[in-house]
């Protein structure tokens, strides 16, 4: 659960949209297409006009049965559908726009194992619903709105396929890399962890001139973000120092974050992309706002990096749809989260792993330098991130020994670092972070906190 800017608690719509365990609620397909349903009441505005929702999905097991259901529910209200099958979420945002539909609605659980699945809705916009709209779908399906409408039997919406969608995605992808340059002489390796860019991802790459090194890119449903891709980089790495590679890129399972690796196979997270973009952006006088915008997760390096270069770090809460409105309410054009989802807004409204990938790598090709040279003024502040595993429904943020924990360490921090504590919008998890120039103290501290919160969800 998760409480919209209301205040109200949304039961089904967390950070992300709906997600959980696949055939098990709320990912059935009895409330998937009862969701597809409010969502088309909510999408269907006027009598006179065929609506029409764009459906994409990734690579799991489960996307078939989700998408027959949320496509038969979505047209039992007079909501005409097109489905274009595996795609990357950055790709159905842009769909969204390029067809010029009412709304998108991406199948996927990111980068949780193949078990899970989840739904997300883009606006017409190809942004993110915001979080009142998502209210007002779990309002219909709980006031018995949904059973008391039901459009008569003309006016049921249609289904269908584009053929041409990846290729879409494809040229759009290809025209937000600089047109004097090309990736002629590059060495890619490129992990797209069995999901949904397994097609797209390699293909951009190869035609923009690199060659093209691929790895996890046969996904049979299971497989996906199963050891590979962005939360597993270590075979990307191996195979970056194995063939001599210039990068290396690991996605995500519906590609819309990024990990990659320099020539020497050392990680880069999407701090360090936000420096290494943001700069120069700055230096070709392309970025807008005076800074970047990132979120309370993102290290304190990059924030005294941007400083040393007159440039300021917003930070909001944890979720890339507040960044993407942090961005657009005051004037930024770059933004992201440590995790690797990078917006850049001049090109996509939500992350894009894949043009992500291309903006790093036009800074190679344009200064033709390797990739740790360009990354190495970034001076990561440690850092440590733990998460607790917690049984599902459990809530020990709200235990007093919790709470005793989080004031001690706050306390022997004394100002001197950062502590963020929070419960996981997408997983049963609660995320720690601790932070500070003392590696060793915020290791023990992030542990004695593991320790206090593993025993209240427990209890």
């Amino acid at each position: 659960m998760s409480a919209s800017s209301s205040g109200k608690t949304r039961k089904l719509f967390g950070t992300d949209g709906v997600r959980g365990l696949a055939n098990v609620h709320p990912m059935t397909p009895e409330l998937i297409l009862r969701l597809g349903k409010a969502a088309g009441m909510v999408f269907r505005t006027g009598k006179s006009k065929r609506h029409t929702i764009i459906i994409g999905k990734d690579t799991r097991l489960s996307g078939y049965m989700c998408e027959t259901a949320l496509v038969a529910g979505l047209t039992s209200m007079g909501i005409n559908c097109i489905q274009v099958g595996p795609m990357p979420t950055p790709a159905i945002a842009f769909l969204t726009r390029a067809l010029r539909a009412d709304a998108g609605v991406m199948i996927s659980a990111s980068h949780n194992p193949y078990h899970d699945n989840g739904i997300k809705f883009f606006g017409p916009n190809g942004m993110k619903l915001p979080d009142e709209m998502e209210q007002r779908i779990e309002d219909i399906l709980e006031n018995g709105e949904l059973d008391a409408f039901q459009p008569h039997p003309d006016e049921l919406g249609r289904n269908r396929r584009i053929e041409d969608a990846l290729g879409r995605y494809i040229e759009f992808c290809k025209n937000s890399f600089p047109k004097d340059l090309d990736l002629n002489g590059l060495r890619v390796v490129v992990d797209t962890a069995n999901g949904a860019a397994y097609r797209a991802a390699p293909t951009v790459l190869w035609e923009l001139g690199a060659e093209v090194v691929t790895l996890a890119d046969d996904p049979n449903g299971y497989n996906i973000n199963d050891d590979c891709g962005s939360l597993h980089p270590r075979m990307m790495q191996e195979k970056v120092r194995e063939t001599r590679a210039d990068i290396g890129i690991a996605l995500d399972g519906d590609a819309d974050r990024l990990i990659v690796c320099d020539e020497k196979g050392v990680l880069l997270d999407g701090d360090c992309l936000l420096a290494l973009c943001g700069l120069e952006m700055h230096r070709e006088g392309l970025l807008r706002g005076g800074g970047v915008v990132a979120t309370v997760m993102s290290n304190l390096g990059l924030e005294r990096l941007l400083a040393r270069h007159g440039l300021t770090l917003q930070r909001t809460a944890v979720g890339d749809r507040y960044v993407l409105e942090h961005m657009l309410a005051h004037g930024y054009n770059l933004g992201g989260e440590q995790s690797g989802h990078i917006i850049f807004s001049d090109h996509n409204t939500t992350g894009d792993g894949l043009i992500s990938a291309l903006n790093a790598l036009a800074i190679m090709a344009r200064r033709n330098k390797p990739l740790s040279e360009l990354a190495e003024e970034f001076e990561r502040v440690p850092q440590v991130l733990k998460n607790v595993v917690i049984p599902r429904g459990s809530d020990p943020m709200s235990s007093e020994s919790v709470s005793e924990a989080l004031q001690d360490a706050e306390a022997q921090l004394s100002g001197m670092g950062r502590l963020l504590v929070r419960k996981s919008g997408t997983e049963p998890k609660i995320r720690v972070m601790v932070e500070g120039d003392d590696a060793g103290r915020i290791e023990v501290l992030a542990e004695q906190l593991c320790g206090v919160i593993r025993k209240a969800a427990d209890a």
